[in-house]
């Protein structure tokens, strides 16, 4: 999807749940959509105070907590230091640099058909558990950080 056509669905999403699609949002949503590389808050922070320099760090975080309880956007891979977040709402799997720790998405069409299936479990989970999501992630050394190890 373009990032105008990832817009609109951001604001129809915002108008159907009751959430009022302010300016601030938008630069921030916007932000989050031209991201390649899943920044953290404070990066997110850095990008959106360009275009509205009197933001506080306290609103960004605000808002990418509502954004993340209405579904409008994802965090990845906590385990990884700090939050770091996505636009991507398509189903996709990660790839992370050991090194620099940098994170990218994984192209669909160069994984296997069936990559993107849930994981079977060989034992029933115990009970009361419930899978709400499965996330994958190769590890490895990025081009730049693969070129300083040479």
């Amino acid at each position: 999807m373009e990032v105008e056509q990832r817009m609109e669905w951001f604001r129809d999403r915002c108008t159907a749940a009751g959430l009022p699609c302010t300016h601030q949002r938008q630069v921030l949503y916007r932000a989050l959509l031209e991201a390649t590389d899943h920044p953290s808050p404070e990066a997110l922070y850095d990008r959106v105070r360009r275009e509205i320099p009197s933001i506080s760090l306290g609103t960004v975080y605000r808002n990418i907590r509502t954004f993340l309880d209405r579904g409008l956007i994802g965090e990845v891979s906590l385990h990884h230091g700090s939050l770091r977040l996505e636009a991507n709402n398509q189903p996709h799997h990660h790839f992370v640099c050991t090194e620099c720790r940098s994170m990218f998405d994984l192209p669909v069409d160069a994984l296997p058909v069936d990559a993107l299936d849930p994981i079977p479990f060989r034992r029933p989970l115990p009970p009361g558990f419930r899978v709400n999501r499965f996330i994958v992630e190769a590890q490895g050394l990025c081009p730049a950080c693969a070129l300083k190890k040479n």
